[in-house]
């Protein structure tokens, strides 16, 4: 499964916001249209935010390859391309990669454009590594709580926390796993959903308030969550909710798992509260699809993204290996160059 595409010059992304009633692939040529994309959430997920942004640099230098101010013209690109969202970290690193290119080789085209998929073809190498080295955790017959999408949608192709359950489903591993529906949009319901009945891994879709719940029935044996980004002590972002799910697993001692490549580390804030949240618009709240959900003119508060506390985490997954506390010793030799 893939949502991301380069082919003739141009970049094609799957519409992640009609999934998954439509399957519908835009074509786009234009930086700035890419960075709405990102912004709009057509394409989402930490790493495949960074890999949109790859391409879409290659599609700026096609831009502007003639002009003579050619880095002034990439430096607002970059700009443009950056302030699309600000939490997943993988944006700014994949930003700064094609920027370190473009300043010494300049409109160079081909160059450009093996970079951007260099990047996109390292992030699937990367997913199926961590999957094997978290696959190793899972016991066998696992039920498996996942929350908000962290699979091939989100990233290159098989995805973070979902490539752990995809390679442990592989070695017949998993049971079931439990998709929280992930208020207020719904990447778990019309996702994750759709990911593992695609791949025909046994999924089971709740609301997000029935995970407490799950947990003191005893049907949860573990937690695998995606991550946007990580803080040099092991403090990270990941989507809205997540945080919660942290404590219930704690109060209930579920192991509690987040998977991310390690260019989500960002080794330059020493904790959590140093990670910009951002704050999406009040329309997601107070209805969806278009249909309100709340009455008109009711205040709302919509951060897209919550911060888990490192001593919630039982271990961390990357394409380096299973990170144990303590984690800021641990992340310093794992971050990527």
């Amino acid at each position: 499964m893939e949502a991301i595409r380069w082919k003739d010059s141009a970049l094609y992304l799957l519409d992640q916001t009609r999934l998954p009633a439509e399957e519908r692939w835009l074509r786009y040529t234009d930086h700035q249209e890419v960075a709405n994309a990102i912004k709009t959430m057509v394409v989402r997920g930490a790493p495949a935010i960074g890999i949109a942004a790859a391409y879409a640099t290659v599609l700026a230098a096609q831009e502007n390859a003639c002009k003579a101010n050619f880095p002034a013209a990439m430096s607002r690109a970059k700009e443009t391309l950056a302030a699309s969202r600000p939490t997943a970290v993988n944006l700014f690193w994949a930003l700064d990669r094609m920027e370190k290119l473009w300043l010494a080789v300049g409109p160079d085209l081909p160059r450009l454009e093996t970079e951007a998929r260099a990047i996109h073809r390292e992030d699937v190498q990367m997913n199926e590594t961590m999957g094997k080295a978290g696959a190793e955790l899972v016991p066998q017959g696992a039920r498996i709580l996942a929350h908000c999408n962290a699979g091939a949608l989100a990233t290159g192709g098989y995805g973070t926390a979902l490539g752990v359950i995809r390679a442990a489903h592989a070695l017949g591993k998993v049971s079931m796993v439990y998709a929280d529906e992930t208020r207020p949009l719904l990447q778990g319901a019309r996702l994750t959903a759709y990911e593992l009945v695609k791949d025909q891994i046994p999924v089971t879709l709740i609301c997000d308030d029935m995970a407490g719940c799950l947990m003191a029935q005893g049907k949860i044996d573990m937690v695998v969550v995606g991550c946007d980004r990580m803080a040099a002590n092991g403090d990270f972002a990941n989507k809205i909710g997540t945080y919660s799910l942290a404590v219930l697993a704690k109060h209930h001692g579920i192991p509690f798992y987040t998977a991310l490549p390690s260019s989500t580390i960002d080794l330059s804030i020493p904790d959590g509260s140093h990670i910009p949240v951002e704050q999406r618009g009040g329309e997601e709240v107070t209805g969806f699809a278009g249909v309100p959900t709340g009455p008109a003119g009711v205040q709302t508060w919509n951060p897209a993204f919550d911060v888990t506390p490192h001593e919630l985490l039982t271990a961390v997954i990357t394409e380096r290996g299973v990170l144990r506390p303590p984690f800021d010793r641990e992340l310093a030799g794992r971050k990527a160059d």
